[in-house]
């Protein structure tokens, strides 16, 4: 008798065991492909300032703040990039010709005619998400 009521302990626990091991894995599952299905990544990003307006890029090319550009340390020159400002949803194209920025907490600068698309200067940073259009 007890051994009958020990093995039916253990075969609850090893099955209550599984259905967490499989709760578990459904769960990161879900997870996971929930934020890669909408494929942004999201970040801060800020301007060039005045001095860098008619200075070359890291492409060759002159910059200007009226196009539409950005830097990033590791995008092809060329790259498209969505930019959208997730506090009021309005958005950008942008193409890669630079590359930086220099802080750490950011993938992208981009030029003020691109920030004025998406946001206020006075602002200055502000959190958005991206995405690779190529």
């Amino acid at each position: 008798m007890m051994a009958e009521n020990l093995n039916r302990l253990i075969e609850k626990t090893f099955k209550t065991y599984i259905f967490a091991i499989l709760l578990f894995a459904v769960s990161c599952g879900s997870r996971s492909s929930a934020g890669s299905s909408s494929g942004y990544k999201s970040t801060t990003v800020s301007y060039y300032a005045d001095k860098f307006d008619g200075k070359k890029t890291a492409s060759g090319e002159i910059y200007r703040h009226s196009k539409m550009t950005g830097a990033n340390k590791m995008l092809p020159f060329g790259t498209k990039v969505e930019i959208v400002n997730i506090e009021n949803d309005k958005s950008v194209v942008i193409t890669i010709n630079d590359r930086g920025p220099h802080k750490p907490s950011r993938e992208f600068d981009v030029s003020q005619g691109a920030f004025k698309k998406i946001a206020n200067l006075n602002e200055g940073i502000i959190k958005i998400k991206y995405k690779i259009l190529k």
